[in-house]
């Protein structure tokens, strides 16, 4: 099996490329590499996507291609390139213009060209659906996996890893919402290996690549138990009262992770993967996954900063 992933040295696309090297696959990065060494057992093919693909790109008799690109123009150029390969993106939940359903339609509008994120975060769900796009015309076969929040070892983003290390230090835990709020995780290293599912099996289609949705209250229980951590004290504060302190959802600076407004994002992680396990996704327990989170970076709440709201929440 002859696999080109365009990336390889970063989260998803990195456990991408190990996993099929340990396969037994002739895996090819085609990447910068500025953001690191691809994979041992990995052929690296360096290229810049700014720049048209190099003829090796082309002229490598790829089975399959996996790419996890947000920029059309960079879809464009790889598909011409490699039509005759069998196709699996990488998109995401966030191509849905409802967030408040768990429904596949409707999409939002496609943006075509290429947009900083850094200026307008917003274009993000239209170029993964103009690369959707592109990736089902100009292919002769694809498969494109929607994942929601993509969890595990190696995660840059600082989101999720907030849970088991919060969880971890013991202690009264600020909880945000309320604990029937459904939401849903994947690990990355389930994702990358139904990717190579899709891959080898030249499966077509579009899925929802997601984890099994569950109650805020028993994802954070999961998470305690593999962390060693087992009936975590957890304090429920409402969302009304977390907008009050200024705690921000979802993630970044001064963020609760998770924690989404309701109902308008009801089904941004609420999401059905049966479609995808039937398929063949593989899920892992939760708290299989937390253990692997402890060492990744977090940006989110400060344990002083969490302090302060749990103190106001108790003095109202």
């Amino acid at each position: 099996m002859r696999l080109l992933v365009l990336g390889g040295t970063r989260f998803l696309s990195r456990a991408v490329a190990t996993q099929a090297v340990a396969r037994g696959w002739d895996v090819t990065c085609a990447c910068r590499g500025a953001s690191g060494p691809v994979p041992e057992g990995a052929a690296h093919l360096p290229w810049d996507r700014a720049d048209p693909p190099p003829a090796a790109v082309a002229d490598g008799g790829w089975d399959a291609v996996v790419d996890v690109t947000r920029l059309p123009l960079q879809a464009r150029a790889a598909v011409a390139a490699t039509s005759y390969a069998h196709w699996v993106f990488v998109s995401t939940v966030s191509v849905y213009a409802d967030n408040s359903s768990p429904a596949m339609e409707p999409l939002l509008e496609p943006i075509t060209d290429d947009v900083d994120l850094a200026v307008a975060p917003e274009a993000y769900g239209g170029m993964k659906v103009a690369c959707e796009q592109v990736v089902q015309s100009g292919t002769t076969s694809s498969a494109v996996a929607r994942p929601g929040l993509i969890v595990g070892p190696g995660d840059p983003t600082g989101r999720f890893s907030y849970w088991p290390q919060r969880l971890a230090r013991s202690g009264e835990v600020l909880a945000p919402g309320r604990p029937s709020d459904v939401v849903q995780v994947i690990d990355v290293r389930d994702l990358a290996a139904w990717l190579l599912v899709l891959a080898e099996s030249r499966t077509t289609g579009t899925y929802d690549a997601v984890g099994d949705p569950m109650p805020l209250g028993d994802l954070l229980a999961q998470v305690a138990a593999g962390v060693g951590a087992p009936d975590p004290r957890l304090t429920w504060v409402d969302s009304e009262f977390l907008e009050e302190q200024g705690v921000q959802p979802w993630a970044g600076e001064g963020s609760l992770p998770l924690w989404l407004p309701r109902p308008a994002y009801d089904g941004m992680l609420a999401h059905d993967p049966g479609p995808a396990v039937a398929a063949g996704l593989r899920l892992r327990p939760l708290a299989e996954t937390a253990p692997g989170c402890l060492d990744s970076p977090v940006t989110a709440l400060t344990a002083e900063r969490e302090a302060e709201v749990l103190a106001a929440w108790h003095a109202r």
